[in-house]
């Protein structure tokens, strides 16, 4: 299946920066870029341990209506350096036209400098579901009934 994402380059973006693409032919997930004001160009963006920040991507985009777009952590940044989302996976919804940001955290024991340009997390588009809700007075039963966190087994 394939579907069109429409991306707007915002007013202090790089237009240098790629759009986000996929790495490779069976990717799931297309990498997004960091993509600072001018001002942060040359130095980037310093996480300290424990500290998180909204980094921009210079983008906006329009999703078609009945999909979504996650935001999800780069395995290669949360095993090497402890990055990860606070959020993860992140959605956007169709109906959002403002910037696309990725609230990043430093899990990691060391400071780490986000570069303009990085590779900062990777992008799924998903077709959405929405359900209707509804009250019961009562429940179907199941075998697991109110068993929850490890009441199924350890193995």
């Amino acid at each position: 299946m394939s579907v069109t994402i429409n991306f707007q380059r915002l007013p202090d973006s790089d237009p240098m920066i790629d759009l986000p693409a996929y790495a490779t032919s069976g990717a799931a997930g297309a990498d997004i870029r960091a993509n600072f004001v001018p001002d942060l160009r040359a130095t980037g963006l310093r996480l300290a341990p424990m500290e998180r920040a909204l980094v921009p991507t210079g983008l906006a985009c329009a999703i078609p209506q009945g999909f979504e777009m996650q935001i999800r952590a780069r395995s290669g940044l949360a095993v090497k350096h402890g990055i990860a989302l606070v959020n993860a996976p992140g959605t956007i919804d169709s109906d959002y036209r403002g910037p696309i940001g990725v609230i990043m955290i430093n899990l990691g024991a060391s400071a780490f400098t986000i570069e303009h340009g990085m590779r900062i997390a990777q992008i799924v588009i998903a077709p959405v579901t929405q359900a209707q809700f509804a009250l019961t007075d009562r429940l179907d039963a199941t075998d697991r009934g109110q068993g929850g966190f490890g009441s199924t087994g350890t193995v």
